[in-house]
């Protein structure tokens, strides 16, 4: 099902999973130029879903897989699960350049720089610990291809994550902030994996999506 540019992968009438598309922001932003989002295209597609369906976002130039909640304790209870790290997410990523080793586990604080927003900036003093778990899938012409399971949420965690040197030392491909990108790049990280457990039907679901790259 696809509709207002948006590919639904399942709908019930407690909550909706889709796949977002590279460059459309996940929740509205500031100003009338920044009002088309995931969740203003779903509560047009869905009559009579809350105002705030959004339980987690996507930056804007990430595509992949996400879950918005119908109604008020569907998106308490999926807010709950998420708070809780009982939500599976897998993301792949292309970064630019070479990785060593087979995978492993990244532990970096970081936090906002309020200078230069919205850069995340390395501070192991006063940033928030991000832990992202990583393994290679294969080099493709001098860059990596990268399974990323985030362990907490943190902005731009996966990004920074891949780009900073106590990181992996090599950017996403197409990544404007981190990387080598310009503005309105396709950047090559896509939330490929999704599993929780439906609020209502109290079931384990999980879903998966296509890499485009």
């Amino acid at each position: 099902m696809a509709e207002s540019g948006l590919s639904v992968v399942y709908s019930d009438g407690h909550l909706v999973v889709v796949e977002k598309p590279g460059g459309l922001l996940a929740v509205p932003g500031r100003g009338p130029e920044k009002q088309d989002s995931v969740a203003t295209r779903v509560k047009k597609m869905f009559p009579g879903c809350i105002e705030q369906p959004t339980v987690h976002r996507l930056d804007m130039a990430t595509s992949g897989l996400m879950v918005l909640a119908r109604t008020v304790d569907v998106h308490r209870h999926l807010s709950i699960q998420f708070a809780e790290k009982q939500v599976e997410k897998k993301y792949v990523a292309l970064l630019e350049g070479e990785v060593s080793g087979a995978g492993g586990e990244i532990s970096l604080a970081f936090r906002l720089d309020p200078d230069n927003r919205p850069w995340q900036i390395y501070d192991p003093v006063q940033g928030k610990m991000g832990l992202t778990r990583w393994r290679r899938l294969e080099l493709e012409n001098g860059r990596t291809r990268v399974e990323f399971i985030p362990l907490t949420g943190r902005t731009h965690q996966l990004r920074l994550h891949a780009a900073h040197g106590r990181g992996l030392g090599c950017p996403i491909v197409g990544d404007s902030l981190y990387g080598s990108g310009r503005f309105g790049d396709t950047m090559y990280l896509h939330a490929s994996f999704l599993a929780f457990t439906h609020p209502v039907k109290q079931i384990r679901q999980e879903w998966q999506s296509k890499v485009p790259f």
